[in-house]
Formats: structure tokens, C-alpha cells, sequence
């Protein structure tokens, strides 16, 4: 037993709150000067994943975080519940071609999805690829990108770990082999057959720029016509998409993450130029759909919550564009087109309600939906008769409907099902006042007998950011913690998408600290109304959640007893430099712009870590296979943690060198993962 374990058992039992040290780590000082403003770096270094003295320290970090979550008592009755919570079947969104439906699916016992299809909606169920001859170690898992219109083709894409890229595979679903032709590991926004399936279109993000292509199957991939992709910048997302009829192919061009602006490109599938269709307008057009030769998008232009406009491909001048769909008080989160009809989705107070309408606007029969939740689509084919969405809430892990187009009707798909007693929850929406007095919502969910004594461990989370919107879904983690007797809870901050661009933008740029002002008065609230107690709180985020959490902590570190920061942003002065950073200077802003510096230098979590500051405990969770949000930003924050905080409370790098932003792991290793971080807030909250 290694003497840091013997101590950490020791201080367990007397009732101690110390902790063993963490292992040093070497100072080496950066200098910066920004816009006037010197700026000390005291771990540069750890920026460099590669190098053997980032390895060594990595393979000292975990061994320290094992060291502390490895004798904490309860692990084995907490891996059961999770794993019956996790372990459970799932299938996705079926995509239908030629009466055949193709799909990914998970059964209960197995480590990552397989590709399945059925001839005909009722038919057998046929395995088409096993995720086990991807990877040996079951860290690859495959996933559908287009099905060719005969149904006879398969693209489907390769994952390797939790990384964005993947590798582009081609399976003939009749002899169930993989075509030799492939694309190489990258990050792509669409891969589309043409109509005979002779070839297919791709668009492919580099740092110099997106481009997208035409490949024909048998020719060299030299040979590849370039159709779009001159003047792109390492900030804009090129998306192709081909129509259902296969006679236009769509590129549509976001300038930014969240994009500033749209381009939309049309041409026929034939071949020919592009045409200009949408151009020079500084809002947001996007979920491009052709039906009966009009162009349907999603806009924010001059609608801040959202209406949706048509736009005649034989006419497309600006001044002929109609509006089929018109802005109203609820926030429009999502529009597509299947069975001949228009389905928008909009959130009323954070929760969904879908609207059909007809493709002139006129407003047709809503989608019922089983209760109070979120969906996902509905998505089908524009002149079929079916569509599919999904529905979530807090005590349901949800199902995929069928949606009969034609009746109204809808029947199940497939099913989440799990053993938890959701009779036993409640769920209820509060709405707090936040430092300048703005009402913001939040969900809470607990057991029904909970009664609020002050003493109870709270669960919160948000996000903030991105126009993304948190509505009700179903977590293992909220769930296992809801049970335990804890309270979950979720409120909108000011930066997602909840109530449309005014309160998207309320949080982003100069507006940040509101976000982070939204998510203090949460915490204060559940606090004054006797849900807990700063010993008793935990917070977690991920990603842009994570740079919430992270400023959370360091502007209000008396206010929690654990931080859980997951995949995060916090070197906010550099985070544009790295991987695809210069997406999100459309939220954000960039250091390198004088007057943004002065806010984002403001609120950088990295640069707000005081030596000496009584920090909660902190657990960072990242990977190496993060190619989204680099892992520089947790382990430098370690360092600087370990090194500053004067609380004797653990702070901790949970460090995986396959994980990454988007999972991809096998169920086992994601129940031992959230195992970690549950018996990490536990302990910290004195709930072990």
C-alpha cells in the first residue's frame, strides 16, 4: 500500500478533511504582452502533449487520483446501480431507403453500437457492421452518415475514442463487405451520395479552410472536383447536403460557432455552378431543406426568436422571399420537413412543443407529445408518409415515436427502458431573480418526500452558452443522485437558446458575467431556500460548462463544497490558438481584439487563481483524444490549482489518454468514469 493511500485511509477514519499533497510541478514562466497588460504563465509548458515531460507528469496526476479514489468505500454497490441505469438497449433514429430502414443499435450487453437494418419497418432485424471488428478494444464505434437511394450503399464514419474526426468507410449492404475506397480520418460535415451512387460529395474542415468535393468511385482521389472552398477561413463550417429528390446539392456555410453570419449555395446535382442564394445578411440561416423547388430555412434574421422563410430556386432575388412560418413569443429550436409537412419545434419555458404546418404556412394539427420534455427531430423523408422523434424528460429516458404523417398517429419505435421509479420524483420549474434582477428558470428534481432542512446534497449544472438550449433529459447521474435522497438541479443561464437570440446574446461577448452571475444566484437561491449548504453543493459543467464551473469557483469559491469541471475552457487569453478555437471567437471575442481582451481577461479562469484562496475540492476530466476543446486548459488549471489552494481540499485530474470530447468509450469504461466522479462528489460533500 502506497504511503499516500495509507494516509488518505487514515484521515478517512479519524474524520479528516486532509488530503496527501499533490505531486509538484515544475514553474516555468511564460510572458505575454497583451494590448499593454504583461501576463505570467507559470505552465506553458504542460501546453505541449507530446512531449515526455507532460507524459511523466500526466502518469503522475493519475496515480495521485487513484491513490485518493480508489479506497473510498461504496464503490461496488455504486457501479451495480450505474450499471443499471447505463447497461440498457438503445437505438437511434432510423434512416429509410427503398422500404429499407437502417440504424444504430446498442443491446444491452454490449460495449458500442452496431449498424442494423430491417427490410421493411417490421422486418428482421439484420447486423450489418460490428463495432468489434473496428477496434480490439472496443474504442472505435461507427456511425450512419448517408444511405445510398436504392439502399444498397452505406457511408458510415469511424470514431476512434471521443475525438470529432472520424474515418470514412463504405459498406455494400448486400454482401456486407467494406468497399476499399475510404476517406482518411478527418473532420467532415457531410458525406452525400448522388443519385445513382456513382460517387458522393464531402466537405472537409482543414485550418486553411473547408472545401467540398465530388468523388467518383474507381478515380484517384486527386481527381476530386472541388466545388466550394476558396476564401473559407479556419473559423467557418461548410455543411453539403443533397435534397431527397436528388435533383439540388446545398452547401451552406456558418461563419463562426455560433455562426455571425450564413451563406447558402444551390446547384443541381447535374452538375453546373453554384448560385448565390443567401449572402450578406448578419444572422443566422440554417437547417436548409428543398421541397417542390423552394428552398425552406431557419432564420434569426430580423426575428429573434426565430420564423422560417421560403424561397422559390427559380426565383431566389431576395425580394421574392416568403414568410411560410412567422416569429411569435416562443423561441423556434428546430424546423424539417417530412411527409410533405412542416414540423417546427419550439420551447415554451425550456420545454418542447412541435407544430405542423403545411408547406404554405397554414398551420396544421400539433405533434402530442407524452408529457413535459425534450425531443429530437421529427426527421423523414419529404415525400414519405412517416417521420421520427424522440422524447426525453427528467424521469424518462425516452423513446423514438413514429409519426404517421397522413393520420396523426404515432406508435413507438423504440424504447429506453430502465429500472427506476419515476412515481417516486419530482420535477418542478422555479424562477430566481439574478444580480441585475433578470428572472431566470431552473428545473429541480428530487424525491417527493424530500423535505428541504438545509442539509441536503445538491446537484447543479448548467451551460450558458452557444444558443444551446438545456431542456429536461434523462441523466444516470442525476438519477443514482436523486435516489441517494440529493436534489438535481438545472437552471437556463442567460447564453443558451431557451428564449431566442435576446437571451443568447445576453450572456455572450462583453455580456459573459451575466452567465456566470445567472449561475451564482442559482446556487445562492437553493441555499436561501433551505435546499443546502455551500459544504453541501456540487457543481458540474462540460466544456463551455466547464469554463462556467471554472469561473464559478474562482469568483465565489466560499459558495461550494466540489466542482466537477469536465472537458473545460480556461485559459481563455489563448484558447483561440488551439485545435478549432477560432470557431467560437463569435461568442466569446479573441484576446487578440484590444477592446475584447479587456472582458475575457476579466473573467479567464486561469488568471483568477489566487495563491493562498481557500478553494473547494476540484476534480478536471479530460482526455487526449479531445480534439475539440484542447486538454492544455485542464492540466495547466491543475498545476495552478494544486500549487494555489490553501483549503487542503483534493484537486485532481481524472485523465484519460483514449477519452475525448465526443464519448465513443465502451459502456464499461464510461460506468467506471462516472463512478469516479460520483464517489468524488460524494466524499467531498460527506455523503460516503
Amino acid at each position: 500500500m502506497s504511503y499516500a493511500t495509507t494516509l488518505f485511509m487514515t484521515a478517512s477514519l479519524l474524520g479528516l478533511a486532509a488530503v496527501p499533497p499533490p505531486p509538484k510541478t515544475r514553474v516555468e514562466f511564460a510572458n505575454d504582452t497583451l494590448h499593454g497588460v504583461t501576463i505570467a504563465d507559470p505552465y506553458r509548458w504542460l501546453e505541449d502533449q507530446k512531449a515526455p515531460a507532460t507524459r511523466a507528469w500526466l502518469a503522475e496526476q493519475d496515480k495521485y487520483m487513484r491513490s485518493l479514489i480508489g479506497p473510498l468505500p461504496g464503490r461496488a454497490a455504486l457501479v451495480k446501480r450505474l450499471g443499471e441505469l447505463m447497461r440498457t438497449e438503445r437505438i437511434d433514429f432510423p434512416v429509410e431507403r427503398a422500404g429499407r430502414y437502417f440504424y444504430l443499435k446498442r443491446a444491452a450487453g454490449e460495449s458500442q453500437p452496431s449498424i442494423m437494418m430491417r427490410n421493411g419497418r417490421a422486418g428482421a432485424e439484420e447486423k450489418l457492421l460490428d463495432p468489434a471488428s473496428l477496434a480490439k478494444d472496443l474504442t472505435a464505434s461507427p456511425v450512419i452518415l448517408d444511405v445510398s437511394a436504392d439502399g444498397k450503399l452505406l457511408a458510415y464514419g469511424v470514431r476512434q475514442g471521443g475525438a470529432d474526426e472520424l474515418a470514412v468507410r463504405f459498406l455494400n449492404t448486400g454482401t456486407r463487405q467494406t468497399m476499399a475506397e475510404s476517406l482518411p480520418t478527418a473532420r467532415y460535415f457531410g458525406v452525400q451520395f448522388n443519385r445513382e451512387a456513382s460517387g458522393f460529395f464531402y466537405s472537409r474542415y482543414s485550418p486553411q479552410g473547408s472545401t467540398v468535393r465530388f468523388h467518383a468511385f474507381g478515380k484517384p482521389p486527386a481527381s476530386d472536383e472541388e466545388i466550394y472552398g476558396k476564401g473559407t477561413t479556419a473559423k467557418d463550417i461548410v455543411l453539403v447536403t443533397v435534397d431527397d429528390a436528388y435533383t439540388h446539392l446545398i452547401v451552406a456555410v456558418a461563419h463562426g460557432v455560433p455562426a455571425e453570419s450564413s451563406e447558402i449555395f444551390v446547384r443541381p446535382l447535374s452538375g453546373g455552378a453554384l448560385r448565390t442564394v443567401i449572402t450578406g445578411i448578419q444572422a443566422r440561416f440554417e437547417e436548409a431543406v428543398i421541397a417542390n423547388g423552394r428552398l425552406y430555412v431557419l432564420t434569426s434574421w430580423n426575428a429573434e426568436n426565430g420564423r422560417v422563410l421560403s424561397i422559390d430556386l427559380a426565383r431566389p432575388e431576395r425580394s421574392n422571399w416568403r414568410e411560410v412560418v412567422k416569429e411569435s413569443t416562443s423561441a423556434i429550436e428546430s424546423m424539417n420537413i417530412s411527409g410533405g409537412r412542416l414540423f417546427v419545434s419550439y420551447l415554451e419555458n425550456a420545454a418542447s412543443r412541435i407544430r405542423s404546418f403545411d408547406l404554405d404556412g397554414k398551420p396544421l394539427a400539433a405533434v402530442e407529445l407524452p408529457g413535459i420534455g425534450s425531443t429530437e427531430g421529427p426527421y423523414g423523408n419529404v415525400q414519405g408518409g412517416e417521420a421520427f422523434f424522440r422524447f426525453v424528460s427528467f424521469t424518462d429516458p425516452g423513446a423514438i415515436y413514429r409519426y404517421d404523417t397522413r393520420t396523426g398517429q404515432r406508435e413507438v419505435w423504440s424504447r429506453v427502458s430502465i429500472p427506476f421509479d419515476a412515481g417516486q420524483v419530482a420535477v418542478k420549474q422555479v424562477w430566481y431573480a439574478s444580480k441585475d434582477g433578470t428572472r431566470i428558470p431552473m428545473f429541480l428534481v428530487h424525491r417527493k418526500d424530500l423535505a428541504p432542512d438545509g442539509k441536503r446534497p445538491v446537484y447543479l449544472t448548467g451551460y450558458g452558452g452557444f444558443n444551446l438550449s438545456r431542456t429536461p433529459a434523462f441523466s444516470p447521474s442525476a438519477a443514482y443522485w436523486v435516489e441517494r435522497g440529493g436534489v438535481f438541479a438545472l437552471p437556463n443561464l442567460r447564453g443558451g437558446g431557451e428564449f431566442g437570440e435576446k437571451w443568447h446574446k445576453a450572456g455572450m461577448f462583453g455580456n459573459k458575467q451575466n452567465v456566470f452571475d445567472d449561475f451564482l444566484a442559482a446556487a445562492q437561491w437553493l441555499i436561501d431556500h433551505k435546499y443546502t449548504a455551500p459544504a453541501k453543493l456540487a457543481i458540474s459543467g462540460r466544456s463551455n460548462g466547464g469554463l462556467l464551473v471554472g469561473a464559478a469557483m474562482t469568483q465565489r469559491p466560499d459558495l461550494f463544497g466540489a466542482v466537477l469541471c469536465g472537458v473545460p475552457l480556461l485559459d481563455m487569453v489563448r484558447y483561440q490558438n488551439f485545435l478549432v478555437g477560432r470557431y467560437w471567437t463569435t461568442e466569446y471575442g479573441s484576446s487578440e481584439n484590444a477592446e475584447q481582451f479587456k472582458y475575457i481577461f476579466k473573467y479567464s479562469p486561469y488568471h483568477h487563481v489566487e495563491k493562498g484562496a481557500k478553494y473547494p475540492a476540484v476534480m478536471f476530466v479530460t482526455g487526449d483524444a479531445d480534439t475539440r476543446v484542447d486538454p492544455l486548459h485542464a492540466r495547466k488549471m491543475t498545476a495552478l490549482m494544486q500549487a494555489s489552494s490553501a483549503s487542503g481540499k483534493p484537486v485532481l485530474l481524472h485523465y484519460d489518454t483514449k477519452a475525448g470530447h465526443s464519448g465513443g468509450k465502451p459502456i464499461a469504461a464510461q460506468v467506471d468514469d462516472v463512478a469516479d466522479e460520483l464517489q468524488f462528489l460524494l466524499w467531498q460533500l460527506g455523503e460516503l
